[in-house]
């Protein structure tokens, strides 16, 4: 089952709206996978076991792993494209756990 961190500046509001969201999607879809909310500050631990970042503000870091627009999330627009990325990211993760 693949790991979705999602963070934004303080880890309320925003990243917690596009991880309901995200997990409500998946769940239509019957995808399996986590998905937490954290803070911006506390990136760094969380991503460590990630398997897909679903990025709401910017940062100058590079990240091993899929990298997801979570504004489109948030707006609507560009959705569904960013959604089926995730889909993708997590059928490689699941793929390459199972391995």
């Amino acid at each position: 089952m693949a790991k979705i961190i999602v963070a934004c500046g303080s880890g309320v509001a925003t990243s917690q709206t596009v991880a309901s969201k995200i997990n409500k999607l998946l769940s239509e879809k019957k995808i399996k996978s986590t998905v937490e909310a954290v803070d911006i500050k506390s990136l760094d631990k969380f991503i460590k076991g990630a398997d897909v970042y679903v990025s709401i503000v910017r940062t100058n870091k590079s990240f091993q792993i899929p990298v997801i627009n979570g504004i489109a999330f948030l707006t609507g627009m560009g959705q569904d494209k960013e959604f089926e990325k995730l889909v993708n990211a997590i059928k490689e993760a699941d793929a390459h756990k199972a391995g």
